[in-house]
């Protein structure tokens, strides 16, 4: 697909007004509805005009049309159209069926699914850009936010993002209808609100549940809880997404995972489902090597469980890792453990559900 134009291809200039002001709005990613609702001309007219532009330019395909009018300069990056002449789109309201169609799962490699149906979301980048949509919760996002979210200090030379909307647009409509979950508002895009459910949304509502059982010292609640929120992550977030925002949500949910096992554990050993717990705690581990209150709570679970030599096995091998990964001592949380198992302080090490918190309140 072009994503240049070549300097012996027409200009904008061999357009009639009506045909540039199409072929604005078909660079801001809007669709023939979208544009027939802003220029009051009728849907059918639009295919017309847009047909006759594609002749006059000598260009492929809409994809080809959005990046000329960027290059042409119609469309000015991040703030649509270069003149004002073309009127609000007015929001229309959508009649859906009940409950989202269209699922988009962020916790392992980016996936969606219509009416239950993988869709094919294209390379990477565009999938990059899907995935900072996701996350912004219904949040406009400009042209701007989106190359600075996806690209970083390293943007592309042309005109891309609205190629990928339009793409990403024509994966995800509902049902082969003119109806998309992606819309253009009035800073950018964003996920039609109630069209699209997102894994990550609903993880941090069952993490909001788990705070409300822990407070209320339902222990099996939490423990339910914990296990759904944990069997949403199918692998690792955003895995082989690039840009600066998905290397930071691959972290935050990273850690955001971890917080949900070990309170899932601790309420576990408090239940006293120790061989379960001790089992899980130790792949843990193993995962996450460098975590302290991973190890701390491995070594408490261990010690209770009358196994004080792996018990203390556990902190060796902790604060050896810790002395050549890191070059520092173990902290005082894990001194502290290691010394109440040398004592034998049963009291000391009892388990509290505190830590681990996963609620970020």
């Amino acid at each position: 697909m072009p994503t240049t134009v070549p300097t012996d291809r027409p200009t904008a200039t061999v357009l009639r007004q009506q045909e540039r002001q199409v072929l604005s709005e078909v660079g801001c990613g809007l669709r023939d509805d979208e544009i027939a609702a802003a220029l009051a001309i009728p849907e059918d007219a639009v295919a017309e005009y847009l047909a006759r532009i594609l002749v006059k330019l000598g260009l492929r395909d809409r994809a080809a049309a959005i990046v000329h009018a960027f290059d042409c300069g119609l469309v000015v990056p991040g703030r649509g159209p270069r003149t004002p002449s073309v009127r609000p789109v007015p929001r229309t309201i959508a009649v859906r069926a009940a409950g989202p169609k269209v699922r988009i799962s962020l916790l392992g490699p980016l996936q969606a699914w219509r009416d239950g149906r993988p869709l094919n979301l294209g390379h990477l980048r565009q999938q990059a850009v899907l995935a900072a949509l996701a996350l912004g919760a219904g949040r406009s996002l400009s042209q701007q936010e989106l190359l600075d979210d996806v690209w970083g200090m390293e943007p592309p030379v042309a005109n891309v993002v609205p190629v990928y909307i339009y793409r990403l647009r024509k994966a995800l409509r509902v049902g082969g209808g003119p109806d998309s979950v992606i819309e253009r508002g009035l800073r950018g895009y964003q996920l039609v609100s109630g069209a699209v459910d997102v894994d990550v949304a609903r993880m941090e509502e069952l993490v909001t549940g788990i705070g409300k059982a822990d407070r209320a010292g339902e222990p099996l609640e939490t423990v339910r809880l914990c296990a759904q929120a944990l069997e949403l992550f199918r692998e690792e977030p955003l895995a082989g997404l690039p840009g600066p925002l998905a290397e930071l949500e691959r972290l935050r949910l990273t850690e955001r995972r971890i917080a949900i096992v070990q309170r899932k554990l601790e309420w576990q050993l408090r239940l006293g489902q120790d061989s379960e717990a001790i089992a899980e705690l130790f792949a843990l581990s193993a995962a996450h090597p460098l975590n302290e209150p991973l190890a701390a709570m491995l070594m408490r679970a261990l010690h209770r469980n009358g196994r004080q030599a792996d018990a203390l096995r556990v902190f060796e091998r902790a604060r050896r890792l810790l002395a050549d990964g890191l070059g520092v001592h173990p902290s005082r949380m894990l001194r502290r453990a290691h010394q109440m198992i040398l004592r034998g302080d049963e009291a000391g090490l009892g388990l509290t559900p505190g830590a681990g918190s996963v609620t970020g309140r």
